[in-house]
């Protein structure tokens, strides 16, 4: 560890120099209940003392609830209306091209981990897919020897030019895994454990894949088992001397109906009954590579509307249709969610708890869904949890902690 130096402020909010390493945790799908379930299972002994001894707090996630602008709201400290990262994927207006959101370039701010490496600190970060990595790892310099960043994905592929590390495989010592398997993520803590053990870095970020969550609820058989296994990597952290803070970027809710088919409301031909054949642009921002997932259904869409349409009114007929708990125009929902008004469209439409949000079922590959739609994205996958090993003050009762706050819970309220 450095020695102890001035506070760095970020994004404007100012975080206290670590006195001992600071591990954040963003397990990727996980709402409260996983955990919960598997404490009283008695398969978290850690986490059950963390919960006793610790903080165990609630937060909210950003809207929409996908991966790319949790991870992002995380590790800058603020919401996507300052980071500009608003989904997995975007509509482009300047290149009138659909495009995933996992470029660099795309950042409209720095992050922690930027701030404290140019202060001196020394940052270690394994993602679980390597489209997260080029944004965690934004603005560092991997020839100094004071910054890793890498995924389980392709920790064979690793360079100290590119990640701050040559073959990061073989510093875990275990296959690549599948990306569609527990193990891509246990492979993330047996890496962030040894990481500790060998460079104890000031600042960890560990985060995994919700491959599990997708396909298990709370309490089942394989969810308790994947949650005793990272019990094991949190127990092994904190007895490094880690203050270790854990949150999700979002939760996860059943979206099917009782046969176990998909429960979608397709907003492609309900907006061509609207404006006409094609007129409208449905995006769904929780498109990503991994279809086998959720077949890019989630909880929250946006539409791009022909010039002129009628927007309020638009917004007025959707909110009448079964299945969607709210439609709102652009400045209502950018100003609600906090998002970047040009990466935005027209309209935001969320559905209710456990139905989804489509364009049209054509353009929707669910060949790899092989168990029933579990997915996430809307208001009812936004409770998450907030967890540390220590005990934490000087938060009041009364305010609505969000996932973004977890490196000020760790760096500035950790008794």
């Amino acid at each position: 560890m450095n020695e102890t130096k001035s506070p760095i402020t970020v994004n404007n909010r100012t975080y206290a120099w670590p006195t001992q390493p600071v591990v954040v945790v963003c397990v990727d799908g996980s709402e409260p209940a996983y955990m919960e379930a598997a404490i009283a299972a008695g398969r978290m002994p850690f986490t059950a003392g963390m919960v006793k001894n610790g903080a165990d707090l609630r937060a909210h996630c950003v809207i929409p609830a996908f991966t790319n602008p949790n991870n992002i709201s995380i590790i800058t400290g603020a919401p996507p209306a300052v980071h500009g990262i608003c989904g997995n994927f975007f509509y482009d207006m300047d290149a009138d091209a659909e495009v995933m959101m996992n470029d660099p370039k795309l950042l409209r701010a720095g992050t922690i981990f930027q701030g404290f490496f140019d202060a001196g600190a020394k940052i270690a970060i394994v993602t679980a897919k390597d489209k997260l990595r080029k944004l965690l790892g934004h603005g560092l310099d991997y020839t100094s020897g004071r910054a890793m960043c890498f995924s389980s994905e392709k920790a064979d592929e690793t360079t100290i030019a590119e990640h701050g590390i040559d073959n990061a495989q073989s510093l875990v010592g275990r296959p690549i895994p599948s990306v569609y398997s527990a193990e891509l993520s246990e492979f993330i803590f047996d890496a962030g454990v040894k990481l500790m053990e060998q460079q104890r870095p000031d600042l960890m970020y560990l985060s995994t894949t919700d491959y599990i969550q997708h396909k298990h609820a709370p309490g089942t058989p394989v969810a308790n088992d994947f949650y005793a296994m990272m019990d094991s990597y949190w127990e092994k952290l904190d007895a490094l001397g880690a203050v270790v803070a854990l949150t999700a970027d979002h939760g996860m809710t059943d979206m099917h109906d009782a046969s176990g088919e998909p429960d979608v409301v397709y907003l492609q031909p309900i907006l061509d009954d609207m404006l006409g054949a094609g007129a409208a642009r449905v995006i769904l921002p929780i498109t990503d590579p991994y279809v086998v997932h959720h077949g890019a259904l989630g909880g929250y869409g946006t539409a791009y509307l022909p010039a002129g349409a009628d927007i309020a009114k638009v917004c007025a007929d959707l909110n009448a249709i079964d299945g969607i708990e709210t439609a709102l125009t652009k400045a209502e929902a950018c100003t609600r969610f906090e998002l970047p008004a040009d990466r935005v469209g027209d309209i935001v439409v969320i559905a209710t708890t456990h139905k989804a949000i489509g364009s049209q079922a054509d353009k929707h590959d669910l060949s790899g869904l092989k168990d029933p739609l579990r997915s996430h994205g809307g208001l009812s996958t936004q409770n998450v949890p907030l967890v540390v090993n220590r005990p934490v003050s000087g938060i009041p009762a009364d305010h609505q902690l969000r996932n973004f706050d977890v490196f000020n819970v760790a760096l500035n309220h950790v008794a």
